[in-house]
């Protein structure tokens, strides 16, 4: 490809030109031999990035830019082509974009999860400009609040916020939210646990009538002394109510969680399931939105700082002088001082593979697992299970089915069913439709959704320590649900702590 000149309809290719080839060097386009063989052969769309970027690199060190264009016009045959990327303008001016112009951004956040909007919302909070990439054509991550045309919606994602999560509600408050928190109802306190094709409908006391007592009494006094540092959930609940009554009840509820098993994970420090927190009083113990969870999502992107784009891929991040050029999907290369990556942690290793390979590799060897979530609603009357909060079965093919019910609507009931892997869509249809005792055609408006999240094991803290010494060197932000916790909470911590590190660089 090449830049077209529209007034001679010449194409001026850098990479055939003099001038080109002293300034990009040999690493980035192909060696002189090369370039004679193949003549005026186009480049591939590969090598256009990478001779975009590496314009811009150079340009930065060159103060007379003015000379440096006078020069490539020269080299053009007197023509005014211009050299893409040729014109880098100073931070929070404005970048040349496939198409147009686009005004220059203090910060780009990659990924609209709520880590990723959590730093842009303190990031605008500063008086910064935000501009927020997604690749989906929603924003919210794990926090989606599927809603439909008459008003009704449930949660596909997280579902339950307390009033333990200080950093949340702090964004709530600033976001003017505070006075449309709702309570979650009385189905809050009653849930399900599914075995043998039976539900035993409990509350959290009854939860004791189903343990093993004398297993409890001979456990209990020996594994309660033992500490968490480096044990895994097993480990530890196993220590304290013994194995048979960690497999029968413990495992299932705490698999319902992070929809996945968490026998495995750390049971303290990053990584971990649950970690104490102060309460803030003057808010309901749990609660959520009269639109879902979404709102606090759809509130922070309103903010007149923050300019949000779903629909747009990231292709390639790439150093250019004292900032960072982000190449999209589309096309489009974006100019930045501060870039954060708030994607998946397999999307941001990928970002940062070229960039910083030590770095992208401590990032990849987190593990993963896809979580296959289905939704759907039903008419209120037609299913014969009481209000509730969640169904866990012992052992199902899906981990949890969470309920709407906290927040009860007139009309409708509606249920997510989070699966493991390995159904189609047919089997999870007939698996629905045998736990609700419903036709198929009694499933109103299904809705699915596949997420990939870490699974975290014991030394999570030290890969996540050896991430942070990686990342200490770039001014670059990397944030996720990969680090302390999976827990909205721990997202918006290391959001905000990362937020800190790069406003310290200046």
């Amino acid at each position: 490809m090449g830049h077209r000149n529209h007034r001679s309809g010449r194409i001026f290719r850098p990479e055939t030109s003099c001038f080109g080839a002293l300034w990009l060097g040999p690493a980035v386009l192909p060696a002189a031999g090369e370039l004679k063989d193949r003549g005026r052969e186009p480049i591939t769309p590969g090598e256009r990035v990478r001779y975009n970027v590496e314009v811009r690199n150079r340009a930065a060190l060159i103060q007379n830019r003015e000379e440096t264009l006078e020069l490539l016009r020269a080299e053009a045959g007197g023509r005014r082509s211009r050299l893409p990327g040729a014109r880098v303008p100073p931070f929070g001016g404005r970048c040349k974009l496939r198409g147009g112009w686009m005004s220059g951004y203090d910060v780009v956040v990659v990924g609209s999860g709520i880590s990723g909007l959590s730093l842009a919302h303190r990031a605008a909070l500063e008086g910064r400009k935000v501009l927020v990439l997604e690749r989906r054509e929603r924003i919210g991550g794990c926090l989606h609040s599927c809603r439909h045309p008459d008003g009704h919606w449930y949660e596909m994602g997280a579902h339950t916020v307390y009033n333990s999560y200080g950093r949340l509600l702090d964004i709530v408050v600033a976001a003017g939210l505070a006075d449309r928190l709702v309570r979650r109802g009385p189905a809050r306190a009653r849930f399900g646990l599914l075995k043998d094709g039976r539900v035993d409908w409990l509350t959290p006391p009854r939860v004791l009538l189903k343990l093993n007592w004398l297993e409890v009494a001979l456990r209990g006094p020996v594994g309660i002394f033992r500490g968490k540092e480096g044990r895994t959930v097993e480990e530890y609940y196993s220590g304290l109510v013994g194995k048979g009554n960690f497999r029968r009840v413990l495992s299932p509820f705490f698999a319902a969680v992070p929809s996945q098993r968490a026998d495995a994970f750390p049971v303290s420090g990053p990584g971990s399931l649950f970690k104490k927190r102060p309460r803030r009083e003057e808010f309901p113990r749990s609660f959520g939105l009269p639109g879902g969870l979404g709102e606090i999502c759809a509130a922070i992107a309103a903010h007149d700082k923050i300019e949000v784009r779903t629909g747009t891929g990231v292709a390639a991040l790439h150093r250019a002088g004292d900032g960072f050029v982000i190449c999209t999907d589309g096309g489009e290369e974006i100019e930045t001082r501060i870039p954060v990556l708030a994607a998946t942690h397999r999307e941001s290793a990928r970002l940062l593979r070229d960039l910083a390979p030590e770095l992208s590799a401590a990032v990849a060897a987190i593990g993963e697992v896809a979580v296959e979530s289905f939704g759907v609603r039903i008419r209120r009357g037609r299913c014969w299970m009481p209000e509730c909060a969640f169904v866990v079965p012992v052992d199902d093919v899906f981990f949890s089915v969470v309920t709407r019910d906290p927040f009860p609507d007139p009309d409708w009931r509606a249920f997510a069913f989070h699966f493991r892997q390995g159904l189609d869509r047919e089997e999870k249809i007939a698996r629905i439709s045998d736990l609700l005792k419903l036709s198929p055609g009694d499933l109103e408006d299904p809705a699915e959704e596949r997420t990939l999240l870490p699974s975290p094991r014991v030394g999570h803290d030290r890969v996540v320590g050896g991430i942070d010494r990686r990342l200490a060197g770039l001014p670059l932000g990397l944030t996720g649900n990969y680090f302390q916790g999976l827990a909205i909470e721990d997202c918006i911590a290391r959001s905000e702590s990362e937020w800190e590190r790069l406003k310290a660089r200046g």
